[in-house]
């Protein structure tokens, strides 16, 4: 059965790999599947046909035969599970990939996105220049946690996992602020992430999609 997944007509950030469906497009290249890709306009995602696929009107949703998933988490345990190169044979060591996936887009990601909301939504609002401070903080938090866990290891739990791979994602999206470069464990960490083959692969579709017209 073919895969097929929707991502941005054109992404918000430009074919920098920072869209969600970057990840997905990343995990089926690690598992070595086959995929299509639909285009979705801004307007199209929140209209009926899209929105049966994803009931937030976002981005990726992933179809296969009789199967529709949303939210990138679900899709990529659906992948992992399902096809090997994402999961250690391991019983335990496959609980705890799936817990650091969880980390990544519970506990990492939401003040990650903070900067963004804090930058570029709230610039205008009488509190902003207290507020955004604050959320700088709070992410060197999370940051400084995870980087005394990683420490000087490669990946999160021995083998790179379908865990590393969130995690290494959603780091990618502070990169932009600056923090990732405070923290040199972190940075080459996901710096190791980006240098496998697979997340080649779906950096340069996805930037294909999004590059400018010669």
């Amino acid at each position: 059965m073919t895969i097929t997944i929707t991502a941005f007509e054109r992404s918000p950030d430009g074919g920098k790999g920072l869209a969600r469906d970057t990840r997905v497009r990343w995990a089926l290249e690690e598992a070595s599947l086959p995929y299509e890709v639909r285009l979705v306009s801004f307007g199209a995602m929140k209209e009926a046909p899209h929105l049966a696929l994803h009931p937030f009107g976002q981005i990726p949703t992933y179809e296969e035969g009789d199967l529709v998933l949303f939210e990138t988490g679900a899709i990529i345990l659906h992948i992992a599970q399902s096809h090997p190169g994402l999961l250690q044979p391991d019983a335990n060591a496959r609980a705890r990939a799936v817990a650091w996936m969880f980390a990544a887009v519970n506990t990492m990601e939401p003040p990650i996105l903070d900067i963004v909301v804090a930058r570029f939504f709230e610039a205008d609002k009488p509190w902003a220049a207290e507020r955004l401070p604050l959320v700088l903080d709070r992410v060197r938090a999370r940051f400084r946690q995870l980087s005394a866990r990683l420490g000087e290891a490669a990946w999160l739990d021995g083998e790179f996992s379908a865990g590393d791979l969130m995690m290494v994602h959603v780091l990618l999206r502070a990169r932009p602020s600056g923090i990732l470069d405070e923290f040199p464990n972190l940075a080459a960490y996901v710096a190791r992430g980006e240098a496998r083959p697979a997340y080649q692969r779906a950096f340069a579709a996805q930037l294909a999609v999004n590059a400018p017209a010669a």
